[in-house]
């Protein structure tokens, strides 16, 4: 199968435009498209190729690259798991384009809201954007069974990227996305990234520039008391907490496969986010390795990877080697800003892959404040074989 990369820049799609008689623009939204250009183009032909075969289709969102089939065929829901190596027992998430699609898909009764109370701060506050919501699945539901995997429950996601939301209003149907990635690869925040892990597996990836956010989506749980948080991500703790409701919400995963259980969103079974070298990591404040550590860990011969964020010297302050000592290193800084390590993360851990590196040793940032660091920590921590 011939993988082809297509370029669409969200500004040349179209011009968003809202019904008046709405309350809310999230509700129902419409776009005056750019008709005639090649991004549109290339997006008719992606939202083609998910309405019409089973074969997933990778686009860009805010967190990182998706990989996208009609959340309502099992069919196409099976090609990801296909594409990916997916785990079947892995859930999906459901990515909707408005407040109507979803509120269709769940069946409304006797003119009551369907979407559950507890939510409706975190829609109007985060929605569009990086946050998915555990909703119950409703009797005879239209979602394939294979998106759900055996729960009686779902995550629903609005994207705030507008390649996503307009790729998934040109198909007509939800999409089932998790990460355009391989199964426990680092998750693609470019479109050579998904390039790299799914070539010959998949037809279409539509490349839409890096990805602003680099982690993936904030995975939360209302329908528990207390309301709980699944996965750590785009939205942090401090920013649920600052909403009615979600006072007192707690942590409700680990920071490590639990294996064993029914997992209740992505991310919570499985090892996740490793590239193929070694992973040593330096908790905040562990200090930086000296080359007798590193050499324990790859041997006299070796390739290393440094990935330094906060306070770690160039090249952790080792010597310029001489060549005698059959060592190479390569560094990749991601400099001081959390927002910034989050979104260079599992782009530098491809990036030294490449390098064919032997072990990579990456420098922890502090994750106590409740930002985003929490998120890097727990993909990192997950990515680990090693920590300090």
């Amino acid at each position: 199968m011939k993988t082809d990369i297509l370029q669409v820049d969200p500004s040349r799609i179209g011009e968003i435009t809202t019904s008046a008689t709405t309350d809310s623009p999230l509700d129902n939204w419409d776009i005056k498209w750019a008709v005639g250009t090649p991004d549109l183009e290339n997006l008719q032909r992606a939202a083609t190729e998910l309405r019409t075969t089973s074969i997933p289709v990778a686009f860009p969102t805010e967190t990182v690259y998706g990989l996208g089939a009609d959340a309502t065929r099992s069919a196409a829901v099976r090609g990801i798991f296909q594409a990916k190596k997916r785990p079947v027992d892995n859930p999906l998430i459901v990515h909707f384009y408005s407040l109507q699609q979803l509120r269709t898909l769940l069946q409304p009764t006797d003119g009551e809201d369907p979407i559950p109370a507890i939510y409706k701060p975190l829609i109007q506050k985060f929605w569009p954007g990086p946050l998915t919501i555990i909703l119950p699945n409703p009797a005879g539901s239209v979602l394939a069974p294979e998106v759900t995997a055996g729960l009686q429950t779902f995550g629903a996601r609005m994207p705030r990227s507008l390649l996503a939301l307009c790729l998934i209003k040109l198909a007509g149907v939800p999409l089932a996305a998790p990460s355009a990635n391989a199964s426990t690869r680092p998750s693609p925040t470019a479109a050579e990234h998904v390039k790299d892990d799914l070539d010959g597996r998949i037809q279409t990836i539509l490349d839409g520039g890096p990805c602003e956010v680099g982690v993936e989506s904030t995975v939360v749980d209302g329908l528990s008391s207390p309301p709980s948080i699944l996965r750590p991500g785009g939205i942090t703790l401090e920013q649920l907490r600052q909403c009615p409701g979600w006072e007192n919400v707690v942590v409700g995963y680990k920071d490590k496969p639990e294996q064993g259980i029914q997992p209740r969103a992505p991310g919570m079974k499985y090892r996740h986010y490793s590239p193929k070298a070694t992973v040593a990591l330096y908790e905040a404040g562990a200090g930086q390795p000296d080359l007798a550590t590193m050499l324990g860990y790859v041997g006299r011969t070796s390739r290393i990877g440094i990935i330094r964020t906060k306070l770690w010297k160039p090249a952790c302050g080792l010597p310029v080697l001489d060549g005698s000592k059959n060592i190479e290193i390569w560094e990749i800084d991601l400099g001081a800003a959390t927002a910034g390590v989050a979104r260079g993360l599992f782009s530098a851990l491809r990036e030294l892959d490449k390098h064919n590196v032997d072990a990579i040793f990456v420098e922890g940032v502090d994750d106590t404040e409740g930002d985003i660091a929490t998120a890097v920590m727990n993909r990192l921590r997950k990515a680990a074989e090693v920590r300090i």
